[in-house]
């Protein structure tokens, strides 16, 4: 069974309010909770103006609180950029205060700008990611750790508050091109998160990140498991291709324009055609502008590439405005859900076999139908026989006590007289 969730950055064009944009991403999750969604991911950006939360725990806490059953994670926590015992300690006090809906998702950073302000070099971070890993999964183990390295020291350091969740919440770790997040996931035993699953490279690769991860896990005797991959696609639906089309001229080039000119990964021809975007999105494969079914037959495409998955996460970005995207969620949570749940299926099967035996049921209930009928009529016609003849007996009845008060009165008039 599939689950289903989203991946929020979140993408926000320059030039718009960004408080709103904050509040509106709130508003989202709540959506997302009431439409039945199992999970959020919220990123860690610092720089480059479109991905503008900077702190997916602070995030995570707030929209807890306006949820009830939605499990959160960051995705993902840039690991370089922090101190491992602090990032442990923060993500355990959310474990607590969320009573076990909360999810660690690392990964070395994306954005180089941001390491650049931190004087971090591109070149170390997948390295430092790995380092803080096995620090921060000793440290949810309860162990206490001692580890000195070019950029954390840690002393006898321990955790003073455990995971709520036992033995400890879910922790995850990104995957975009590179092996080196199959690789830390398989080592640690980690949950993996593809990010870039549908760009060409990232689709192509697919296989060969699980053989990773299974060959590394074997290595270091820990276990991985299908059902915890996570593949990340962009995706937005309405009830017609042409309408999703209508939506995306909202914000589609902006989104395009981001990735080409600052994040520097080209997804599209260099155009500001929204029409022409969505087309080449849809014909590579890295998209989905369409309809329930375009999707649906995005994930099938996706398991059969895989080998099987367990969650299809939705890119969250405002290419469309937000009456629009909250209805693309609807969509996809009320058609989209049940063909990879299997929670439909009953409900077919029962309708089909009650129209497969519908002459029998329609033919009993023709007969009981007919037998009330006849039934009633032979009710009211006891009735009114019973009726008759109680009205006869009546009559008799009233006539003979009118002639026994005449007999009675006779004397009375005799004595009258006397």
């Amino acid at each position: 069974m599939t689950k289903f969730g989203i991946f929020l950055a979140p993408f926000h064009p320059v030039g718009q309010n960004p408080t709103l944009a904050l509040h509106d991403d709130l508003d989202l999750i709540g959506h997302l909770d009431r439409l039945g969604f199992d999970e959020a991911w919220i990123g860690e950006h610092h720089s480059a103006g479109y991905e503008i939360i900077t702190s997916p725990e602070v995030f995570i806490a707030t929209a807890a609180e306006r949820t009830s059953r939605i499990r959160l994670g960051t995705g993902v926590s840039s690991l370089p950029y922090h101190q491992p015992l602090m990032l442990a300690d923060r993500m355990v006090l959310l474990d607590h205060l969320t009573r076990g809906r909360v999810m660690l998702g690392c990964g070395p950073g994306a954005l180089p700008s941001d390491a650049f302000m931190m004087g971090i070099e591109v070149g170390r971070q997948r390295d430092m990611m790995e380092e803080s890993l096995e620090v921060i999964l000793a440290l949810l183990a309860g162990e206490v750790v001692n580890r000195q390295t070019d950029w954390f020291t840690l002393r006898d350091a321990r955790l003073q508050l455990l995971p709520y969740t036992q033995p400890r919440f879910e922790v995850a770790v990104a995957a975009q091109i590179s092996p080196a997040g199959p690789r830390a996931a398989g080592r640690f035993g980690c949950s993996l998160l593809s990010i870039g699953a549908t760009t060409q490279g990232g689709f192509d690769l697919l296989g060969s990140h699980w053989d990773i991860m299974e060959e590394r896990a074997e290595q270091f005797a820990t276990t991985v498991d299908r059902r915890d991959w996570r593949l990340v696609a962009p995706v937005h639906v309405a009830e017609t291709r042409e309408q999703a089309y209508r939506d995306v001229q909202f914000g589609l080039a902006d989104w395009v324009d981001y990735f080409q000119r600052v994040a520097a990964l080209p997804l599209a021809p260099d155009t500001t055609n929204t029409t022409e975007l969505a087309d080449a999105m849809n014909a590579s494969g890295f998209a989905v502008v369409g309809t329930p079914d375009d999707v649906a037959g995005q994930i099938s495409r996706l398991h059969e590439q895989s080998g099987g998955f367990g969650t299809f996460l939705c890119m969250a970005h405002d290419w469309a405005d937000r009456a629009a995207t909250a209805r693309s969620y609807a969509l996809l949570a009320r058609e989209v859900f049940p063909r990879f749940q299997g929670s439909a299926d009953p409900l077919t099967r029962s309708r089909d076999w009650a129209i497969e035996r519908r002459p029998e049921f329609i033919g009993a209930v023709g007969g009981a139908v007919m037998d009330a009928i006849s039934k009633h009529h032979a009710e009211k016609a006891e009735h009114a026989e019973k009726g008759e003849h109680a009205g006869k007996g009546e009559h008799a009845g009233k006539g003979e006590h009118a002639e026994a008060g005449i007999q009675k009165a006779e004397p009375a008039e005799a004595g009258a007289g006397d």
